[in-house]
């Protein structure tokens, strides 16, 4: 018969960015212990609060499944002696799996025999395992931060409070710090109270009869309905962040949403302040009309119930006039700020204590600026706009209101520039520099801010690859990786003309002026290994095939436009409808590239072709390398491979009709020479050895 099984670990308030990891944690980890303890069960539910994570087993068997496993032992040759008897190595088999050596018996497996036994292991009782495995299970979470509490040795994200475990109605006994297994659980904190669950398939209701909402989704449902009432009730447009829901949601155990407001005159700050301060410091959402302008309003979550919301309202109406009240301060001082001034300040900051200042970053900037912008031959007034913003670019890091909130850096430079009598474009660019900030945002819209941004993260990766700071598992405190896809992908946002490795020899070459730690060369290396990860990311981001990415990774990723082009035009052609009929070109390739390794010149004597089949394979690729080059000239990738496939026919023929290894070395040397050519060719587009099938 099967019951339900429910743990429940409560907790003293768990930081919200926490919660949600922990509860699919404590899932994945039952569900584990369940499939390896040969348990069954219909399903695994999980919840959470900031004061509990839950976990609810529905439909769990009361024994484990028995299990009968054949095990292979050593070899028939050591299992028996030249008197056929058993040896020592097959009887310490025989006790080790807890068999008679009597039962053993032989199987051949890859044309060897070996002995074997049969194992059966019968299913012990559901219940006896748990107390054992449940104090297991709470105490195997990992947080990203832990403390300790009174005098016990266990490291948790907050002290554990209660417990509750409960299968089918029995409770299970175990104890963790002094805290004994119940079935009494705690309602919210100050409108429920200590109740009692007697089956786990009233643990919901009994919580909600408590005022704690512990579904997850229902929590945020009820959120989500909350502010979407009141859009509709004042024709107002809330903008709800995902990552400001999320937060939210795991702040509170009973939702109610709520309104406040603000004096209309804070509305004179950039928007982006007041945005900032309320969702960051308050974590209440903005509040917009039909044309997307702010409104003097917020809306919150309160974790509680709708009594007396005027006076909560009124609340957090005050706390957030004092915080709007400093960004006005702010924001007024730093009117006064001289963007002289601001730079000459910068020369104080530490950037880092083997790169520098800030300043002596934006001076290295400056340089790799303009080099990219002349290298991309902008017109005048553009190289004029790149070198005036790389130079001012920083200078708002000194001001009060980044240091209150770092997150405005870029957005109060473009606003403050703007006011100092900066060109529109470089206000512009100074923003959009910093872009992309995260995985969802955009590149820089402007070319200026585009060639900044670019060189800006290019400085900061190479400093560091210089120093040796090269990113290793999940370590990334400068947060390379995401800065290295920001290039990428502003590379390709706006097709611009420069390789990888101009851009990794410009940055260097401006690295070299203070002294290297490492090779130039080994540190391009590492940034071309570190960047070929972050394309491979973005091919398999567009469905690129496996075995595609990995095909055109090996022919180089220097170009990134070109890159990307190369996969989706070898994904067209190799896909199941074309398949067939590419293999035969993909073949000629690798049989090309194999004996073409061998090829130690690749100057052709045509005084010394011995059938036409050279010939005609040596004019085809003179072809076909002018319309590859061509193509590739112009970005045409599918052009360019499609003159490749070209030769694949001439390519057979040659086979069919020479001997490439002749036995007179000029004519082996020439007939490699050839194949030398198509391979350069074809190795410029794609390694094709990497497809599959």
């Amino acid at each position: 018969m099967a019951k339900d099984l429910l743990l429940e670990i409560g907790l003293e308030e768990v930081p919200a960015r926490f919660v949600r990891g922990a509860m699919d944690q404590l899932k994945e980890k039952t569900e584990k212990w369940l499939t390896d303890s040969r348990l069954a069960f219909d399903e695994v539910k999980a919840y959470a609060t900031p004061r509990r994570l839950t976990v609810l087993v529905r439909g769990l068997t009361d024994k484990q499944a028995d299990v009968t496993e054949e095990v292979k032992g050593p070899s028939k040759k050591i299992a028996y002696d030249e008197n056929g008897a058993l040896s020592k190595p097959a009887q310490g088999f025989a006790r080790s799996q807890g068999v008679d050596p009597e039962s053993l018996f032989i199987r051949e497996v890859a044309n060897v025999e070996y002995v074997f036994a049969t194992k059966s292991s019968l299913g012990v009782e559901t219940s006896s395992l748990l107390p054992e495995a449940l104090p297991a299970l709470v105490t195997s979470l990992t947080f990203p931060k832990n403390m300790r509490w009174g005098n016990y040795e266990l490291r948790y994200v907050r002290p554990i409070r209660w417990l509750v475990a409960l299968h089918g109605s029995e409770v299970v006994p175990f104890e963790i710090t002094g805290v004994t297994s119940s079935n009494k659980t705690r309602g919210h904190r100050f409108l429920g109270k200590e109740t009692l669950v007697e089956e786990p398939s009233a643990y919901v209701e009994r919580l909600l009869a408590e005022q704690v909402i512990v579904d997850v989704e229902v929590r945020r449902k009820a959120i989500l309905d909350g502010i979407h009432a009141l859009s509709q009730e004042r024709g107002w447009n809330i903008a709800v962040k995902e990552d400001l829901l999320e937060e939210v949601l795991f702040l509170v155990e009973t939702p109610t949403v709520l309104t406040g407001s603000f004096d209309p005159s804070f509305l004179q700050i950039p928007q982006e302040v007041l945005i900032t301060s309320m969702r960051e410091h308050q974590r209440y959402f903005p509040v917009f009309d039909s044309d997307n302008r702010l409104l003097p309003h917020f809306v919150t979550v309160r974790n509680g119930d709708s009594l007396s919301l005027d006076v909560v309202s009124k609340g957090n109406e005050k706390v957030l006039r004092a915080r709007l009240s400093d960004a006005k301060f702010f924001y007024e001082e730093d009117k006064k700020l001289v963007i002289a001034d601001a730079l000459a300040k910068l020369e104080n900051i530490v950037y880092h204590e083997e790169l520098g200042s800030i300043a002596d970053k934006v001076r290295r900037v400056r340089i790799v600026a303009d080099r990219i912008a002349r290298h991309l031959r902008l017109v005048d007034t553009d190289l004029e706009d790149v070198s005036r913003t790389a130079d001012i670019c920083k200078f708002d890091l000194v001001s009060q209101m980044v240091y209150e909130f770092p997150e405005l850096q870029g957005i109060m430079g473009e606003d403050y520039a703007r006011k100092a009598g900066e060109r529109e474009s470089v206000a512009r660019a100074i923003n959009e520099h910093y872009s992309p900030r995260n995985a969802g945002d955009r590149p820089a819209a402007s070319l200026v801010g585009a060639i900044v941004g670019i060189a800006d993260k290019l400085d900061t990766i190479a400093g560091c690859f210089s120093i040796g700071i090269i990113p290793t598992g999940s370590q990334d405190p400068y947060a390379l990786r995401r800065q290295a896809a920001g290039i990428v992908n502003t590379l390709l946002a706006h097709e611009l003309e420069i390789t990888l490795a101009d851009l990794f020899q410009i940055a260097l070459d401006v690295q070299a002026v203070r002294g290297l730690k490492r090779e130039a060369y080994d540190i391009s290396r590492d940034m071309q290994e570190f960047f070929s990860l972050r394309i491979k990311n973005v091919l398999s981001d567009q469905s690129i095939r496996y075995d595609v990415v990995d095909a055109v990774l090996g022919a180089g990723v220097s170009d990134v436009r070109r890159t990307l082009l190369r996969a989706h035009a070898l994904q067209a052609v190799t896909a199941d409808s074309g398949k067939a009929e590419f293999r035969p070109a993909v073949e000629a390739f690798n049989r090309v590239c194999n004996l073409a390794a061998k090829a130690d010149s690749k100057q052709v004597d045509v005084g010394l072709f011995e059938d036409a089949a050279e010939g005609r394979l040596f004019e085809a690729w003179q072809q076909a390398h002018g319309e590859f080059i061509s193509a590739g000239t112009e970005a045409n990738m599918a052009g360019a491979l499609s003159a490749l496939s070209s030769l694949s026919g001439h390519v057979a023929a040659f086979f069919e009709a020479v001997m490439v290894m002749a036995e007179d070395e000029a004519v082996r040397r020439n007939r490699l020479a050839i194949l030398a050519l198509v391979a350069d060719d074809v190795k410029q587009f794609a390694d094709f050895s990497k497809l599959s099938g």
